[in-house]
């Protein structure tokens, strides 16, 4: 079956760095554009970053210039990494097979003083 392992969360200062990880499984990656989102308490979900097939970036407007989204195809895994953070960064980031029903657990990252 397909499975979306996230990684890599945690608590950081704001201005600091943390590297999610999504490992994915049971599908073929290669063709997959692949999705972050993340939810803060209270809040609705946001997409955060997409990576297409092709490698083709884009970034939700809170993110850009700060947020870098990449995939490693022979590891099925794809990664975000997030500089600059602040405190409404907070929230649970899932990752996503875009188009379909498969969701990762999320990782929470949590950005505070």
């Amino acid at each position: 079956q397909v499975q979306l392992v996230e990684s890599g969360g945690g608590l950081v200062q704001p201005g600091g760095s943390l590297r999610l990880s999504c490992q994915v499984s049971g599908t073929n990656f290669r063709v997959a554009h692949m999705v972050w989102h993340r939810q803060a308490p209270g809040k609705e979900r946001e997409m955060v970053a997409l990576v297409t097939a092709d490698d083709l970036p884009n970034y939700g407007n809170s993110v850009k210039g700060r947020f870098n989204i990449s995939r490693d195809d022979a590891a099925s895994t794809v990664f975000l990494q997030m500089n600059n953070l602040r405190p409404d960064d907070t929230g649970l980031y899932t990752c996503h097979i875009w188009g379909s029903n498969y969701w990762g657990q999320g990782t929470q990252v949590t950005v505070s003083s």
